[in-house]
């Protein structure tokens, strides 16, 4: 018995603590149990959930969860000390403290290897990569927390009195590992709010557990090993068919992995009684790049926007300094995602097609809110698709090298008459893949009559609901833990 609690309390790397895991699934609803009980007593119910939340962390990353409380304290007293002072330039120097802490932690764990090989590359010298262990989700409590600082040095919200309130905001665990990025003036307000958890709240819960967990474990995850993967590992091996399934498949696969992962968090958030913000919707359906990034990843690209774009000039300064800010935005924010010239190259495509974007209309004189209508939004969905499908090959592979193959197997070696076969010999992953794009493609309305269905069926509907899709989650499931997408930024 002792040796099964200690083997549930050790890290172990191979294992990580998954949302999706049966580990999770039980320890949640042991926490769910006595958060319950702890409804009337405020302090104690945070601090139950900030020591759940490191253990939820160091699940994920080891010892690392160190470094969560280095980001929180340095920016809870930087914050505070910056809001007792008036002179801007010693303000200034404060926020830039923060952002010095924040960003260098990021910098070092996440890019010094990457940065050592450039300058060795430049100098032509040798450069041994370190043996750095990147921890899970230090992209996402790092910007959260810079978020903080940066709002109170604009004097945006106060900062906050209490120490275990702010690390309880920055080691939330339904959004800690990846996303989505909680602002301090959406979240903070409703941490000493009373316990109170409406039944269309708890319907909506269970709605999104369900889907996350279908989206991820049923959909993302049976593509990604039973086709996805292997082609992406040797494009060469395959006609260019099946590149461009492919391509097709890891196009739901991220969309599914991400936006499952986001609605499980929003979900377990909202029977905790904390309401987050949206962070996908429906992103497919946009018709153009710029629509793409008001629909994915919302939390980030607004992000993004508020704190990168804007603070570079955004559109104060003319329309050709606006299309090189949009460029710079994209290009740092696929540095973001990962230490490597292929993410570097796309953002840059990303930036680029965003500032051609706003050309464009600026061109034809169309006003910001004017949306196109009927067969012409039908071709410019799928111009806006395929883009965005050519990108993620770039996102997806580990070289540019690799990249290039993909493409030139989808030109020039195509082979359609393969594709009957292909199709039988993975139709479960094919037919998965034409559930998920229906899906994704289903009118919003049909999706607010399943939350509506979900939130009318009784308690034992729900239990039941949830006990079936955990079900086929098991049978589908692989021998191998497949981590979230998203982990790895």
């Amino acid at each position: 018995m002792w040796d099964t609690v200690k083997d549930i309390l050790t890290y172990h790397a191979t294992e990580p603590m998954l949302f999706s895991s049966g580990l999770f699934l039980w320890l949640f609803a042991g926490f769910f149990c006595i958060y319950l009980l702890l409804r009337k007593h405020t302090t104690a119910r945070l601090l139950f959930v900030l020591i759940f939340s490191y253990y939820f962390y160091y699940k994920s990353s080891g010892t690392y969860f160190f470094l969560l409380a280095i980001v929180t304290i340095s920016d809870f007293f930087i914050a505070r000390w910056m809001n007792n002072i008036e002179n801007r330039f010693s303000r200034k120097c404060l926020v830039s403290l923060s952002l010095l802490v924040d960003l260098g932690l990021l910098c070092y764990f996440k890019y010094t290897n990457f940065l050592g090989q450039i300058l060795a590359s430049i100098t032509q010298g040798h450069f041994e990569p370190l043996d750095i262990f990147l921890p899970v989700g230090i992209s996402f409590f790092t910007f959260q927390s810079l978020s903080y600082t940066i709002d109170v040095y604009r004097r945006q919200i106060k900062p906050l009195e209490n120490l275990l309130d702010y690390a309880f905001y920055v080691s939330f665990f339904p959004q800690l590992v990846a996303g989505p990025i909680v602002r301090a003036k959406d979240f903070i307000p409703q941490i000493r709010q009373p316990l109170f958890v409406t039944d269309e709240m708890f319907g909506r819960a269970i709605f999104l557990i369900v889907a996350g967990l279908f989206k991820k474990t049923v959909i993302s995850d049976y593509i990604s090993i039973n086709f996805v993967d292997r082609v992406f590992d040797n494009p060469l091996l395959y006609s260019g068919v099946e590149n461009l399934m492919a391509v097709y498949g890891y196009t739901l696969q991220i969309y599914c992995d991400f936006s499952g992962y986001s609605d499980m968090a929003i979900g377990i958030a909202l029977l905790l009684g904390f309401h987050f913000n949206i962070n996908f919707n429906s992103p497919y359906k946009s018709a153009s790049v710029t629509e793409f990034w008001h629909r994915w990843h919302i939390s980030l690209s607004s992000w993004l926007r508020d704190y990168l774009y804007i603070s570079l000039g955004g559109n104060r300064k003319g329309k050709l300094r606006q299309y090189i800010n949009l460029i710079i935005t994209m290009f740092l924010g696929g540095l973001w995602h990962g230490a490597a010239w292929n993410f570097i190259l796309w953002g840059l495509m990303h930036g680029i097609a965003l500032a051609f974007h706003k050309g464009y209309r600026t061109l034809l004189g169309r006003r910001k809110d004017d949306e196109s209508h009927g067969w012409r939004r039908f071709f410019a969905v799928l111009l806006t698709f395929h883009f965005v499908c050519l990108c993620w090959i770039f996102f997806r592979q580990n070289d540019f090298a690799s990249s290039i193959d993909m493409i030139n197997q989808i030109v020039n070696q195509f082979s359609p008459s393969v594709l009957p076969q292909l199709l039988t010999g993975y139709w479960l992953v094919f037919s998965l893949m034409l559930l998920g794009y229906v899906l994704h493609f289903l009118p919003d309305s049909w999706e607010r009559a399943c939350l509506r269905f979900v939130t009318w069926l009784p308690l034992f509907g729900k239990a039941l609901l949830l006990v079936m899709v955990i079900y086929l989650v098991i049978q589908m499931k692989s021998a191998e833990i497949q981590p979230f997408i998203y982990f790895q930024f």
